[in-house]
């Protein structure tokens, strides 16, 4: 097993005495004061994350709209400048490489892809190069800190020199924070709202301090992996290898809305066009004690209809809650159904989602 990466606010973790722990190639904070008090303090004031295991790519040349339009399911074209997507990268089948984010910049294209997949991402997309287009990965050039929660924009205003109002969720800019020069987009995967924060990995550690010392009156607390699950789960956010993954499709999964079928052409179209849904990604309450995980199954009058992809304590709504496929016939919200926990079915009821709408200013 090779050495696990530190990201360049290692030492800021552990200064904290946040719980490390190896999360792929990485040594990430899972947790600093309890997944609860952190979830908490992100629904209702805000949290501050270190994103740096997360990917990167630039796409640049003449052709790159039209290159990166053909290697997602989402509509590249359609972006205005400093305006963002989320998007599906699919094969031939249909089945999901990974789920990203397509920043349309001035001069280049700008990727988002998750740590797991940014080997695969890079390849696959270096694999279908095209004289005007060309990719590089450039994750080691960006340290990724992100800042989220109702009050996030009052603290990150105060480190920044543009006004931060001004930018619509999905959007960025290019502005200086604590003086340096970075990328700034409205986006997260917390259900509120919030911004991320692209600089050199020289001033991550200057940038996070700036932003626990700026929120210290609104009791801004950092947050590790365990906070960003569950709070990435009420908001029915999917998450690779879970939700989503090379054997699963996005229309399947509840991310359909991603996938323009009305553009030319993209890799996976012609397999998502002739797709028969057999099953179908919902969200359920457990009812009986017992909190549901990936992997567990789905029962219906003793009878499996599908798998539990996520399952946790929910510390918003204090339920325990998950994320599941089901066969499609049994989607429907209110449906009782059993999932099998140390082989006893639990009662579980299929409730609409997402669980918790959070402070996003769309």
């Amino acid at each position: 097993m090779s050495e696990r990466l530190k990201t360049p606010l290692y030492e800021e973790h552990t200064a904290l005495n946040a719980k490390m722990i190896d999360f792929g190639k990485w040594i990430m904070p899972v947790e600093y004061a309890g997944i609860i008090n952190e979830h908490n303090a992100t629904r209702t004031s805000a949290g501050i994350f270190d994103l740096t295991h997360m990917g990167e790519l630039k796409v640049e040349g003449t052709g790159r709209i039209d290159f990166v339009n053909k290697l997602v399911t989402n509509d590249v074209e359609s972006l205005q400048e400093n305006q963002i997507l989320y998007t599906a990268v699919c094969k031939g089948d249909g089945g999901i490489l990974d789920d990203i984010l397509v920043y349309r910049l001035k001069d280049y294209i700008f990727l988002v892809v998750n740590a797991s997949n940014v080997d695969k991402i890079y390849n696959w997309f270096k694999k279908h190069e095209t004289q005007d287009a060309s990719v590089t990965d450039i994750s080691d050039d960006n340290c990724l800190i992100a800042i989220q929660g109702p009050v996030s924009e009052r603290i990150m205003q105060k480190i920044v020199d543009k006004k931060l109002s001004e930018i619509k969720y999905y959007h960025c800019d290019f502005m200086n924070v604590c003086g340096h020069y970075c990328l700034v987009s409205r986006t997260g995967y917390t259900g509120e709202d919030g911004f991320e924060i692209y600089c050199k990995p020289k001033f991550g550690k200057e940038i996070w301090k700036k932003l626990l010392e700026q929120g210290k009156e609104f009791n801004i607390q950092p947050i590790g992996l365990g906070a960003r699950d569950t709070l990435r789960l009420e908001s029915k956010y999917c998450l690779y290898g879970n939700e989503i993954n090379e054997e699963l499709n996005p229309i399947e999964a509840g991310i359909g809305w991603t996938v323009k079928m009305n553009k030319k052409d993209f890799t996976g179209k012609s397999a998502l066009e002739k797709l028969v849904k057999t099953k179908t990604l919902i969200g359920f309450e457990m009812t009986d004690r017992g909190i549901p995980r990936h992997g567990y199954k789905i029962q219906k009058n003793a009878k499996v209809i599908g798998f539990v992809t996520s399952g946790t304590y929910s510390p918003t709504l204090k339920k325990n809650i998950g994320l599941g496929y089901v066969d499609i016939e049994n989607k429907n919200t209110g449906n009782e159904i059993d999932i099998i926990i140390r082989e006893k079915p639990a009662k579980a009821v299929i409730v609409k989602t997402p669980f918790y709408i959070g402070s996003i200013k769309h």
